[in-house]
């Protein structure tokens, strides 16, 4: 077997979705339950720490149950350590090649002492057991059998593609807000994971829409101050004076209407995050003010006479590039070293084009769930033809403009089981938008392009399309796959 398991667009859209709704990882295992243990949590980290062979074991002795009886239905059972273990079995020409599965969540009518109970015998410690026990997701009945069908879905999709697919060496993280996993998201998460030990001053720098203010809360919610306020203020929202007021605050008496003291946004996150959006657009007056909090810890509210002290890590972001503006006196040079300690740049969808399927499918999940309430079922799919024009356009709104094209669409779809092309809006389908695009994604657009021009001439029969345009089956659906169209009919 390959390396594409993360690569198949059906397991990337399963994979994101349990990550997104229960905080659950998939994995595919070998028919021996050999191949990398994918954990779900910090509690999993624990178990297998405490016990590697026997979560290997436990997909093992599955897998081998499977391979006996020749099975196709999935199975749901408790592992070792008394969580939830969804399995689903992968079939060759030869019988049993592998299982795809999911674990890591307690069943709603397990009581929770009897997990707790459980867990000790592992890590030794009734009271750290009863915590992670705590810390456990949650599935009722209704629950775990969606996760079942993903977990279905996902083997079927390793199972139309083998044997090009093995068990991945993995890109696991904890930051499950950030969807993709591209070169340049990966280069961000790993940064991420560095950055939010510290406590030291950020600047992310990224396009308007590439999700600046996700990365702020990443950083905030995994780092010490997690359970601290998280405060947002767009610097560009106000003019000065109404900025000032409501970053610094104000005395009763200070300007016309000012009938009581104020607390600024400062004082409001007091101990926690201030995440400062657009710093660019900050005037030179709120910049030594600014510049003060951070060399001092203290700022004066408007029309106050006693300097207000307040301990504040501070995340700033702009789409401009400070630098240069400092270098044409825009900004002041002071503030940008002492805001420029950990740059985060964040990458524009155009050089990410391989997320855009799963992205989009997360953003047909998000607001699926948000329409329907309880009543929420699984979310339709992405047909190919409107998943090749989405890949094909260049996004100049980045992750912002791709959320509200796929919001429209559902609009229109109404409990369609599919979205297709035809919902896409003729200016995501024509790619009015010509944004500077890097040549590797122009040709992957060409690529794109080309095969769905292909499997149209010749009604979706992918061999034929391979031979017309002149490449072998296996790197048709090689190239389709990576493109986000699919590997198989």
């Amino acid at each position: 077997m390959g390396s594409t398991f993360d690569d198949l667009p059906d397991v990337a859209i399963a994979r994101d979705l349990l990550r997104r709704w229960w905080g659950l990882e998939l994995g595919l295992a070998e028919a021996g339950g050999g191949g990398y243990v994918r954990k779900s949590h910090a509690v999993c980290e624990t178990i297998h720490g405490a016990a590697p062979a026997a979560c290997a074991g436990a997909l093992a002795e599955i897998a081998a149950e499977l391979a006996s009886s020749k099975s196709r239905d999935p199975v749901i059972r408790q592992c070792h350590a008394g969580l939830i273990l969804v399995v689903a079995p992968v079939f060759g020409a030869h019988g049993l090649i592998g299982v795809v599965y999911a674990t890591g969540a307690r069943a709603a009518e397990r009581p929770l002492a009897e997990v707790g109970e459980g867990l000790a015998a592992i890590v030794g410690s009734p009271a750290e057991a009863s915590a992670m026990a705590g810390a456990v997701p949650v599935l009722g009945a209704d629950d775990v059998g969606r996760v079942r069908d993903l977990v279905v879905s996902a083997a079927a999709a390793v199972e139309r593609v083998q044997p090009a697919v093995v068990a991945p060496t993995t890109f696991s993280h904890p930051f499950t807000e950030i969807v993709g996993e591209a070169a340049a998201v990966r280069d961000v998460v790993k940064l991420l994971t560095k950055v939010v030990k510290s406590e030291a001053t950020v600047l992310v720098h990224g396009e308007s829409g590439t999700g600046k203010e996700l990365i702020a809360r990443a950083i905030h919610y995994h780092g010490p101050r997690a359970k601290k306020p998280f405060v947002v203020q767009n610097c560009s929202a106000f003019n000065d004076n109404l900025l000032e007021s409501a970053l610094f605050g104000h005395v009763r008496g200070a300007f016309t209407g000012a009938v009581k003291d104020q607390p600024g946004l400062f004082q409001v996150a007091d101990g926690g995050t201030f995440f400062l959006d657009e710093i660019g657009d900050m005037s030179a007056a709120l910049q030594v003010k600014l510049l003060r909090v951070l060399q001092e810890g203290t700022f004066m509210p408007v029309g106050g006479t006693k300097p207000v002290k307040v301990d504040v890590r501070i995340i700033a972001a702009s789409h401009k590039d400070l630098a240069t503006m400092v270098a044409v006196k825009q900004f002041r040079e002071d503030l940008f070293y002492r805001v420029n300690v950990l740059k985060i740049t964040v990458p524009p969808l155009r050089e990410r084009v391989s997320d855009i399927p799963r992205l989009a499918q997360f953003f047909v999940a998000k607001h699926w769930r948000s329409a329907k309430g309880a009543d929420a079922t699984v979310p339709p799919r992405l047909a190919q033809g409107a998943l090749a024009r989405l890949v094909a356009y260049p996004w100049p709104g980045n992750i912002r403009e791709l959320e509200n094209e796929i919001e429209r669409m559902l609009v229109l779809a109404g409990d369609a089981p599919e979205l297709t092309g035809a919902m896409v809006s003729a200016r995501v389908a024509g790619g009015a938008h010509t944004a500077p695009r890097a040549l590797r994604d122009v040709i992957a657009t060409a690529e794109a392009d080309a095969i769905v021009a292909a499997l149209g001439r010749h009604g979706g029969d992918r061999d034929s399309a391979a031979q017309d345009l002149g490449i072998s089956r296996s790197y048709f659906d090689a190239r389709s796959a990576a493109l986000g169209l699919g590997a198989s009919a």
